[in-house]
């Protein structure tokens, strides 16, 4: 496993350095800004599916992808709702979760064969920063074995899965506590799946304007 601290490796060098390991198929370990995320490429499937082995994931669980702008939704969305776009342009880049519908072709690694896309623009961290470098979509499920807690620190991270994972960018705690809000953007109506960071009343506010 290797360790990487942008303060001291520095911030392009860390990125870029992550950028070739998801290339390669690695799985990374990275801060985004409320837990640690495990990184991989969205359409690798044999790192897809080592992430799900490393975390002991169900393989009816979905895993979420993180982008780093609003074009690479092609990649991976059928179509983008008009209160879905409502959404980003009010709370993206940010922790907000979007449902969305998935194109056929998408791994079922990512879907779960529910048909449908979890998806974020990363506010203000490293995981950013990633996502804006790269051209293609990052899982960015949390670092932590499943019904564990998520992991908030490098620390957390080595403990859950030592030596199982290639890359850790270490940037110390996040804030964890709170994770992303997730909004099912596929229906009629928008409906609030998890409660997070972005608060229910605001995403209604935005939804009316």
């Amino acid at each position: 496993m290797e360790i990487i601290q942008p303060r001291e490796y520095g911030m392009e060098a860390a990125v870029k350095r992550c950028s070739a390991a998801l290339l390669h198929g690695d799985i990374i370990a990275f801060p985004t800004e409320t837990f640690y995320g495990l990184g991989a490429k969205y359409d690798l499937p044999a790192s897809l599916e080592r992430i799900y082995a490393i975390k002991n994931r169900p393989l009816d669980k979905a895993m979420p992808l993180l982008i780093g702008q609003r074009e690479l939704l092609g990649l991976i969305a059928e179509n983008v709702p008009p209160a879905a776009e409502r959404l980003m342009d009010r709370f993206w880049p940010g922790p907000l979760t979007l449902i969305l519908p998935a194109k056929a072709n998408l791994s079922r690694y990512i879907t779960a064969g529910t048909g449908t896309v979890a998806v974020r623009i990363p506010g203000r961290s490293f995981a950013q920063t990633l996502a804006a470098a790269v051209d293609f979509p990052i899982t960015a499920t949390s670092a932590n074995v499943s019904t564990r807690p998520p992991a908030a620190s490098p620390e957390a991270v080595f403990r859950y899965f030592d030596d199982r994972i290639d890359v850790i960018i270490d940037c110390g705690r996040t804030p964890g506590a709170i994770p992303s809000t997730i909004v099912d953007a596929t229906g009629v109506r928008p409906a609030v799946l998890r409660r997070g960071v972005v608060p229910e009343e605001e995403i209604l506010r935005a939804l009316q304007a």
